[in-house]
């Protein structure tokens, strides 16, 4: 046990500092996967295709945040984007874990909504979860292009996707927090791309 006192000012320099360490070694070394990665949505997007996005957690906020970027805006009034978070619909995510099990909640409307040319964005902090592997697989079988956004370590969804964003943490505060930051910056590059 130590003496040392917990000083929460110094926690919060600390964390900010390591978080923001995180963000930078993120740009060094994801900058040329993350232009791939918008450039596969840009292009879906401009021959009328779509962006499917899914996620466990605070991982499924972030699918709902940017397919509501991407539906309304981002920095530029323009046309509406299709995309569609697979997180939202409670009906069919209760539905399909009902009925078929919960690994399926993603996989089972990739098949219905899906359509090949679209684009699918799997996030996943560990890049293990059962249910984001299942919906990668879904999406090759039916040649929808895969992003997948994890951390550092390897893994299964990684090897599923035709572009891997894989923010150099194994701390999920900290990949959390770069996928946010990169899934903001690829909205603003499809914006450019389509937009101008």
């Amino acid at each position: 046990m130590t003496n040392d006192p917990f000083d929460p000012r110094e926690h919060v320099r600390r964390q900010l500092h390591a978080a923001g360490a995180t963000l930078a070694l993120t740009g060094d070394r994801l900058n040329s996967e993350l232009a791939d990665a918008a450039k596969l949505c840009g292009d879906a997007l401009a021959s009328g295709h779509k962006v499917l996005l899914c996620g466990n957690g605070g991982s499924a906020a972030d699918a709902q945040h940017i397919a509501a970027e991407f539906v309304g805006r981002f920095l530029k009034d323009r046309r509406s984007l299709p995309s569609i978070a697979l997180t939202t619909d409670t009906s069919a995510i209760t539905a399909i874990a009902n009925d078929y099990g919960y690994d399926k909640v993603f996989s089972r409307q990739i098949e219905g909504l899906g359509e090949a040319g679209d684009v699918l964005i799997a996030i996943s902090t560990s890049g293990r979860s059962p249910n984001i592997i299942a919906a990668a697989d879904q999406a090759r079988q039916q040649q929808i292009r895969v992003i997948a956004c994890t951390g550092e370590a390897p893994s299964a969804l990684a090897e599923r996707a035709d572009v891997t964003l894989a923010v150099p943490s194994g701390y999920t505060p900290h990949i959390q927090q770069g996928h946010i930051t990169l899934l903001h910056v690829l909205c603003e590059l499809v914006e450019r791309q389509l937009f101008g």
